[in-house]
Order: structure tokens, then C-alpha cells, then sequence
């Protein structure tokens, strides 16, 4: 079974290949169908490699690493968007949508579904995650603190880049230091460990590059009929390019933490959502005007306006909630519908979106009073990473 799961997902991406490799242009409908399927494909075989990775690396990395590579789709796609604002100035706005919509997503969507499902089918009412994972949380935080700032100055620039992409340097640094524990795996990532050690990592390295290649290749031609669908259909690209991208490039990723959280280890799932995350908040952010600015062949800043400014304050204030209702290394149910239901309120009303910032924003100052005890341990071991000391 595993080696059939394998052979499907290997299969999804070969119709992208073939039309990308051909040079034909099909209408955008069915552009986006091949494309987004090739992207789909490649993505569950990237999180099964870098699953299968956790065997040589300590496992903080690696649910960073899994972190990273399974939200590789989202990155060519928005980078995709940022190279093409050099150009048309339009582009830079869907690059803004597909980053924002992507962390909305993962955590008011994503993290609700694996608590309320760890509620109902093991009746647990939160989950708990241990200490080692406070740097996570406490570099989300920063990320969200310096991420005001963007929509203040009006625009993103290398100023961006540098201090997000440092965040997250000192993230992947500090996770890199964690204790090493052997992984329990699933489906085709336990067939590809469960071989000799020349052979597991050559196949994960085959998956890795083939994967890739597939997600380079299908990126341009599924952002672009992203924005033909819309254009064709008469519906706002904006929203399109927002919410369908990242639902499509993010599937394996909420896929391999849900059957995670079925199996019982919710805490693996969240983190694994949590990690993806900081990995957005932090490098996907910070590239885009990096990568605007290589397009352009000279520093530049994509200017915001005022849909994208809301965005991005929605999105900050979205990620603050989130921030002080881990603080405690707990989710509830109540505090995962509270998400759930928030998300979908500004995704329904797109003009309650400023409102809905203000309860986030509320929401995180009561947390922050109420959990304050917890705030001293969340620094300790979120820098120095001891994990070893007990919350009182």
C-alpha cells in the first residue's frame, strides 16, 4: 500500500510535467487542475522525504525541516508572484495575498482542525506540547512584533528581509541544537526508513530533487491561471490566489497532521503546523522583497496599499492570538473554535476584517494578563533552550 501511495502521487505530477515540457497552454481552468494537481503530488512526496529525514537529524530540525519542505510549494508560488512584480506592479499584490492567506490558514484552520479532532476521537480536551517546543512560540513572537512595523512603513523592503530571515536564522539555529529521538513513521516515509541506510537516503534525495523540479516547473504556469481563472470567471484573483494556492501547495502538510493526531500524537501534528508557521511569519515574508529586488537588479520595495495593509494587520494580530494562547503549551478545544470561528468570520465578511483584528488583538491582552506566570519560562527556554525546567 505504501509503495501505491507512493506511485499516485508520483503520477499526479506527470500531467504538469508533460504539458510544461511541451509547451502547451491549455485554457486557465484546466491549467489550474494539472498544475495545481502536479504541485499537490510534489508536495506529498517532499514532506515524506523530509519525513523520512527525521533518521539523521535531531528531531526539533527536523519538524523545522518538515516544516520548511512541505510548505516549498507555497515559497515557488509566492516567489513566483514577488519576481513577476518587477514587472507588473499588479503581481506584488497577489504575492501579499498568497502570503497572508498561507498563515491564515495554517493557524485558523490548521491548528483548530488537530485539536478538535484530538478532542473527538480521543477525548482530550487540549494538546499539550512539551517544553522544547517553546522556541517556536517564543520566535513566532518576535516575528509577529516586528511584522507591525510592514504595514506602518507602507511597504516591503530589504530592511524586511534582514531582520525576518534573521529570525528565522536564529530559529533553525536553536532547533538544530535539540536532542535527536527516532521518528515513528507512517505510510510510504516508513517503507523509504525502514531501508538500509544508502538506499533510504538515496531515495529520499531522488524524491527530493524530483519533487522539486516538478514544483519549479509547475509554479509560473499555476500562479498565472490562478489569476486567468479569475479574470475568466469574473472572480477577484486577489481572493483566488489567497485562499485556493495555499490550500492546494499546504494539503499534505494538515494530511500528514491529521493522521498524526488520529493515531494519537496530536502534539506532533501541531507542532509540525506550529514550525510551518514560523517558517512563513519569518522566511516566506522575508523573501518576497528579496526576491522583487533580484527581479528588479537593484534594491526596491514593494509598495503596499490599503487591502494589503489590512492584510497584513489581520494576519499580525491573527499570529499574536496565537502566540499568547500557546504561551501555556496548551490548546484547548474552546481556545481551537475560537480560531476556527474567528477565521471564518473574516473570511465570510471581508469587511469585518479590521473588527476582527481588534478582538484578536483583545483576545491576546486578556491571555497575556492570565498567562503571564508563564512568560519567564517561555523566554528561558525559548533562547537557551534547556527544556528542561518545570512550569510552576
Amino acid at each position: 500500500m505504501a509503495q501505491l501511495y507512493l506511485i499516485v502521487a508520483s503520477v499526479m505530477t506527470l500531467p504538469g510535467l508533460i504539458v510544461r515540457l511541451s509547451g502547451t497552454h491549455p485554457a486557465p481552468l484546466v491549467s489550474t487542475f494539472i498544475f495545481g494537481l502536479a504541485v499537490l503530488g510534489s508536495a506529498f512526496m517532499l514532506s515524506w522525504a523530509a519525513e523520512v529525514a527525521q533518521k539523521d537529524i535531531s528531531q526539533a530540525l527536523a519538524v523545522a525541516f518538515l516544516a520548511l519542505i512541505a510548505v516549498l510549494p507555497e515559497y515557488a508560488v509566492d516567489m513566483y508572484f514577488a519576481w513577476a512584480a518587477a514587472e507588473n506592479p499588479e503581481y506584488g499584490h497577489y504575492a501579499t495575498a498568497n502570503m497572508t492567506g498561507a498563515n491564515r490558514l495554517l493557524v485558523g484552520f490548521g491548528w483548530p482542525v488537530i485539536v478538535l479532532l484530538y478532542a473527538l476521537r480521543h477525548r482530550r480536551k487540549a494538546v499539550k506540547l512539551e517544553p522544547a517546543h517553546r522556541s517556536e512560540i517564543l520566535f513566532l513572537g518576535l516575528a509577529t512584533l516586528y511584522s507591525v512595523v510592514i504595514p506602518l512603513k507602507g511597504r516591503l523592503d530589504l530592511f524586511d528581509t534582514f531582520f525576518l530571515v534573521s529570525i528565522f536564522a536564529m530559529y533553525a539555529w536553536r532547533a538544530a541544537q535539540a536532542e535527536s529521538h527516532e521518528p515513528d513513521l507512517v505510510g510510504p516515509a516508513k517503507w523509504i526508513g525502514e531501508m538500509p541506510v544508502v538506499r533510504r537516503r538515496s531515495a529520499a534525495i531522488t524524491m527530493f530533487v524530483f519533487s522539486g523540479t516538478v514544483i519549479f516547473l509547475a509554479a509560473e504556469p499555476f500562479a498565472e491561471s490562478l489569476v486567468g481563472v479569475g479574470r475568466q470567471l469574473q472572480i477577484d484573483e486577489f481572493l483566488l490566489v489567497q485562499w485556493l494556492a495555499p490550500l492546494a501547495s499546504e494539503a499534505p502538510e494538515f494530511i500528514i497532521a491529521i493522521l498524526w493526531t488520529l493515531r494519537g500524537d496530536a502534539e506532533s501534528g501541531l507542532a509540525a503546523l506550529v514550525s510551518s508557521k514560523v517558517n512563513q511569519w519569518t522566511l516566506l515574508m522575508g523573501t518576497i522583497p528579496l526576491v522583487f529586488s533580484l527581479a528588479l537588479g537593484h534594491p526596491g520595495a514593494l509598495a503596499l496599499d490599503l487591502r494589503q495593509e489590512h492584510e497584513i494587520w489581520l494576519t499580525a494580530a491573527q499570529s499574536l492570538f496565537a502566540v499568547t494562547i500557546l504561551a501555556n503549551l496548551s490548546l484547548s478545544w474552546y481556545g481551537a473554535l475560537a480560531l476556527l470561528v474567528l477565521f471564518l468570520s473574516q473570511l465570510i465578511f471581508e469587511n469585518i476584517r479590521m473588527p476582527v483584528s481588534a478582538v484578536y488583538v483583545a483576545l491576546a491582552v486578556l491571555l497575556i494578563i492570565r498567562d503571564r506566570k508563564h512568560y519567564p519560562a517561555l523566554f528561558r527556554d525559548g533562547f537557551l533552550g534547556t527544556g528542561k525546567h518545570k512550569d510552576s
